[in-house]
């Protein structure tokens, strides 16, 4: 026998990642983390199969989480990144030398024009 429990429901090998459990006088379905061991009136479901749970019409379904699972993504993480690529998108102000020129050395390119992310530079043999 293999030491991987296996999901419950029929012609799935799948690898269980989660437990499934019924609570009768609440007429409440409880998914959780993979049990530590295997109850005769459990059912141990794959990643798809716990994903897809539906329970009867009048029944609740409450889904536990794992604490110690990485969370999912959500919609706060990408509007976080997407803030973070536009901060590192903007121009940055350059250091005022002498007569408020750019401290930029000689003979380097000089900044023309942007867009976005973008630079035009000068050519260095004009």
């Amino acid at each position: 026998m293999s030491p991987v429990r296996r999901c419950s429901r029929t012609a799935c090998g799948r690898p269980a990642v989660a437990t499934l459990t019924y609570v009768y006088a609440d007429s409440t379905a409880v998914l959780g983390p993979l049990a530590t061991y295997a109850e005769p009136h459990c059912y141990d479901l794959c990643a798809e199969h716990s994903e897809r749970l539906t329970a009867p019409r009048g029944w609740d379904v409450v889904r536990l989480t794992d604490p110690s699972a990485p969370a999912r993504p959500s919609g706060d993480d990408l509007e976080a990144l997407a803030n973070a690529v536009r901060e590192a998108a903007r121009p940055q102000e350059r250091a005022a030398g002498p007569g408020g020129k750019g401290t930029g050395r000689p003979g380097d390119p000089m900044e023309v024009g942007r867009r976005g992310h973008l630079r035009v530079l000068r050519s260095p043999d004009n």
